[in-house]
């Protein structure tokens, strides 16, 4: 039996996990407010898979924007990116089954700026016997936020078009960058809106 294999993404896959995870974790802890400073095992796995997976991804989009880049860190990153793309700082996430809306890259449009969460997700993965606490709601929520926002941006042509399914069930964009839906037969495509324009 033949076996038809598609183009794959890999980092849309990884990304629809943690959004998955995001959906179990919700049935255990509320995403709410009052609880944005709960922190825990599993809350430290999020924020460490989800900055990890943005390590990759965002190295990743500045070899596409340029072949020789030699970005390495956040910063790098910041300025090779947000120099294509500066609107990545004001692009907006929202969760509508929790009434939230996250702007994970939002430090990006100061000069030197990096994201709370991802001072947290190196202060977990390098020091967590002290930054245990950072290990919580809010910093894995924009953590998660911040993938999608460059795994969209990386697959950008896909994204356009409609083509990276399934949908997150947890995270989506703003409807500001939403142009319409898909439906297939198994199915929904979002047609995603990337220029500021």
């Amino acid at each position: 039996m033949a076996i038809d294999v598609q183009q794959n993404n890999p980092h849309w896959n990884f990304l629809l996990a943690l959004d998955a995870d995001l959906s179990q974790l919700s049935r255990y802890v509320e995403f709410d407010s009052r609880n944005f400073d709960s922190f825990s095992l599993e809350l430290a796995r999020l924020l460490l898979s989800a900055g990890s997976e943005v390590d990759v991804v965002a190295k990743q989009l500045c070899r596409a924007l340029a072949a020789n880049s030699k970005a390495e860190s956040i910063n790098s990153y910041r300025d090779e990116i947000c120099k294509t793309y500066p609107q990545i700082p004001n692009f907006q996430v929202i969760s509508p089954r929790f009434s939230l809306t996250l702007q994970p890259w939002d430090e990006w449009r100061k000069k030197s700026g990096v994201p709370f969460w991802w001072t947290a997700y190196n202060k977990v993965k390098h020091e967590r016997h002290a930054h245990y606490d950072r290990a919580n709601l809010k910093n894995a929520l924009n953590a998660v936020a911040g993938l999608l926002v460059l795994v969209l941006f990386l697959y950008r042509q896909e994204a356009t078009e409609g083509l990276l399914v399934p949908s997150p069930q947890i995270l989506r964009v703003h409807d500001k960058h939403v142009t319409g839906f898909t439906a297939g037969e198994y199915y929904q495509g979002v047609w995603y809106k990337l220029d500021d324009r």
